[in-house]
């Protein structure tokens, strides 16, 4: 991996800058919302949206991270596509929520 990569500035063909635009904000809250519906979360459920490089061999070099906190636990899912081309169907199905629960001792570098 090149500097200019694990610095954040190229990754894939796509420059830095598109994380200020406003079309990734907009993925991001698009992303936050889906999964607010599909989980029948509150509006007041912290729910934590990000796009994250992945340098290890045969991950994707963008994947979405989606992590959410409801009944006192912290869930976690991701989605190996840029959030751009982030889907509704791509969010596991509602019924998976329990199995998106992750333990307190759980650490990811993600989220």
């Amino acid at each position: 991996m090149d500097a200019r990569h694990k610095a954040g500035h190229d990754v894939d063909g796509m420059r830095a800058f598109a994380k200020t635009s406003p079309g990734y904000r907009e993925a991001l809250d698009r992303v936050r919302e889906w999964t607010r519906a599909r989980f029948a979360l509150g509006d007041d459920t912290a729910i934590l949206v990000a796009e994250v490089a992945c340098a290890v061999p045969g991950c994707p070099p963008l994947e979405t991270v989606v992590a959410f906190w409801s009944d006192e636990r912290r869930h976690h899912t991701k989605i190996f596509k840029p959030v751009a081309e982030v889907v509704e169907d791509d969010l596991p199905p509602r019924w998976l929520k329990g199995s998106l629960a992750v333990p307190d001792d759980f650490e990811c570098t993600c989220c």
